[in-house]
């Protein structure tokens, strides 16, 4: 929790409360600020890249040490509170490639983190309890929101709220580091105890990641202008209003809450269709925050975007470990990478929406319809694979 809390909720995510003190600053414009974001995004992508190629890096280059899970997360989280720091200098050439790292970093630790712990648990028999791990971004989202809402009433500059939550950053490593430690983890379709007694898992076809993958991809693009741009687009809506800096908290709230009812949905219950019904709950909140720009709206669109944002990854995780147990490391790296994808495609296509509006209102509501339209067609696709590849039996669970 503490490692995704460090890598998303303030390596990733911490741009988007500070995105309003840095315009205010006048340090970038909002086209700016979309390639920024993007180079993120781009980073997250080549990093889950290299976490799906790791098997054959190691094995094409085998005078290489092979490193363990826990030495990448913590280089990971090293990375990233360095990185953080270093977005205080006065340097915006240097920013993108700060952002383009610190999105490596993220996806190193996600991903590794992510596979060292649900494997853990699936040899306790307790896969289910691995959505609480997910708990982690929402409570870096929280921590990182609350502190900017703080440092935007001190009147702080964007360079001290960076300060800020780089010492945070390495204040929150310094206390996981000593339980980041032991031997790698295989991801292992299901426990031992049940392992002994099961049955051979009928075979997938390659369709069905296929269309998993793709799926997936569409989340990333789906949710991330709401959430790089939320600050922006509230306070254009509601100028002057004092709840401005708390919808983001509020989607972090959403997040921890997703990521612990995720945990309530047993092994009998098919994922792909808990899957889509939680692009529909994201697809919902961006329609809410579109035809309601008020102070209800906006809290409700943000507690139910957030609500399935880790649920989502949890769930599909485990539905790649239902389909792929051998090498499920390697395919989750490569819907880590689809998701990133998504996530780099979002800000340009805000960014290009608004240059041709007459507003930055109009602007907004195309790329939020755009966005609210992909998560539907998601949802489609997963309610499809549920129709056309029924679950079996011998499978559930795993």
């Amino acid at each position: 929790m503490v490692s995704l809390a460090v890598a998303m909720g303030i390596g990733r995510f911490a741009f988007t409360p500070l995105l309003p003190m840095m315009l205010a600053d006048g340090v970038v414009n909002l086209p700016q600020a979309s390639w920024l974001a993007s180079a993120n995004y781009l980073g997250y992508l080549i990093g889950a890249v290299l976490c799906t190629l790791h098997p054959w890096i190691w094995a094409r280059f085998s005078g290489l040490p092979r490193l363990a899970y826990v030495t990448l997360v913590r280089a990971g989280l090293v990375a990233t509170a360095v990185l953080t720091l270093a977005m205080a200098l006065p340097l915006p050439t240097v920013w993108p490639l700060l952002r383009f790292a610190a999105g490596v970093a993220s996806a190193l630790v996600f991903v590794f983190t992510s596979g060292w712990c649900l494997s853990r648990l699936a040899r306790l028999g307790r896969p289910e309890m691995g959505g609480m791990i997910f708990v982690g971004p929402g409570a870096g989202i929280v921590l990182s929101g609350i502190f900017a809402t703080g440092m935007v009433a001190w009147q702080w500059t964007s360079a001290a709220a960076w300060l800020v939550f780089g010492v945070l950053a390495f204040a929150l490593l310094a206390f996981v580091w000593p339980r980041l430690r032991g031997a790698d983890e295989r991801l292992s379709p299901r426990s031992s105890a049940v392992q002994a007694g099961a049955a051979p898992m009928a075979p997938h076809g390659h369709s069905e990641m296929l269309v998993l993958s793709l799926a997936y991809g569409l989340a990333g693009f789906g949710y991330i202008i709401t959430a790089t741009f939320l600050p922006v687009i509230a306070r254009a809506a509601l100028p002057g209003s004092v709840w401005l800096d708390l919808f983001w908290p509020i989607f972090g709230l959403g997040v921890m809450a997703g990521a612990v009812l995720s945990t309530r949905f047993g092994p009998g219950r098919d994922r792909r269709w808990l899957l889509a019904g939680c692009y529909l709950v994201q697809a919902f909140a961006i329609v809410i925050s579109l035809f309601s720009p008020s102070l209800a709206g906006f809290a409700l669109g943000s507690l139910l975007l957030g609500i399935p944002f880790t649920a989502i990854t949890f769930f599909a995780l485990q539905e790649v470990r239902r389909l792929r147990p051998d090498a499920a490391a390697s395919f989750m790296g490569l819907l880590t990478a689809l998701y990133g994808a998504g996530q780099v495609a979002g800000p340009p296509l805000a960014s290009a929406l608004l240059r041709r509006s007459a507003t930055a209102s109009e602007g907004f509501a195309w790329s939020l319809g755009i966005a609210a339209a992909a998560l539907v067609c998601g949802a489609l696709m997963y309610a499809w694979l549920a129709y056309r590849h029924p679950d079996r039996p011998e499978s559930v669970g795993r």
